[in-house]
């Protein structure tokens, strides 16, 4: 038996990282009729910007936006990361975006040469993930890692299980919107509006996803009733 197979290594080549923020944001309207989703502020942050931050002090220095619902507000907002020690691109999408796997695809060219694996975070969570544990290399012929999370209170069903490492179909536990790619997940797959869940399920099926089960603080900021209690934890956490 391989042992080495399912067990990550540190990743020596530089690793870019793609944070998706094209989302309308429909549920925290009118919030987002305005403001971008991921420029939406926690203790008078934005999302985007701790996203950045952690980044940065992961030395992870590459990194890629991809735009869409009030993109020219975001991309004037960040300007060219160097007010965070990062190389800031910026991938624009139509308008509506290209969902999850489309944005993905449409930035390839921007975050991997084919061969090295890239970091996706969604633009709408907020979490106390060290972004350190990403800079891995993945298992033998795995496609993916996935940072999953007990399900929260709002969410009965999750979106895949894990065992021993390996993530599996059984909808156990909750995505948390943070992953390691490889570019070879998209082989075969055109542009278009897709989203990424269906792409990971199949490779799945051939046990081609590694992943790790994260413990700590993480939140969906899809709703007003989520936002204002991330605002309570943060806003308690920087008071005590």
């Amino acid at each position: 038996m391989d042992r080495t197979k399912n067990t990550p290594q540190i990743m020596n080549r530089a690793m870019k990282a793609i944070i998706l923020s094209a989302g309308r944001g429909q549920r925290l309207k009118p919030i987002t009729d305005s403001i971008p989703k991921p420029l939406v502020e926690i203790a008078g942050k934005s999302l985007l910007v701790y996203h950045l931050e952690q980044l940065a002090r992961a030395k992870i220095t590459e990194v890629v936006i991809n735009l869409a619902w009030l993109g020219k507000q975001i991309e004037k907002t960040i300007g060219n990361g160097n007010k965070f020690g990062l190389n800031i691109t910026y991938s624009a999408e139509p308008a509506g975006g290209l969902e999850t796997a489309g944005a993905i695809i449409n930035a390839l060219p921007l975050l991997t040469d084919g061969n090295i694996p890239f970091i996706v975070i969604n633009g709408d969570i907020y979490t106390e993930y060290n972004f350190n544990n990403l800079k891995l290399t993945l298992a033998k012929e795995n496609l993916a890692h996935l940072v999953l999370v007990n399900n929260p209170s709002f969410k009965t069903q999750g979106d895949f299980g894990l065992v021993d490492g390996i993530v599996n179909n059984n909808q156990q536990l909750t995505f948390a919107g943070i992953s390691v790619l490889h570019p070879k997940l998209f082989d075969g797959i055109e542009l278009a509006r897709l989203k990424l869940a269906p792409i990971l399920r199949q490779a799945i099926t051939k046990q081609q996803i590694q992943g790790e089960l994260y413990q700590g603080y993480w939140s969906d900021i899809g709703t007003k009733t989520r936002l204002e209690e991330t605002q309570k934890y943060v806003n308690g956490n920087f008071t005590s």
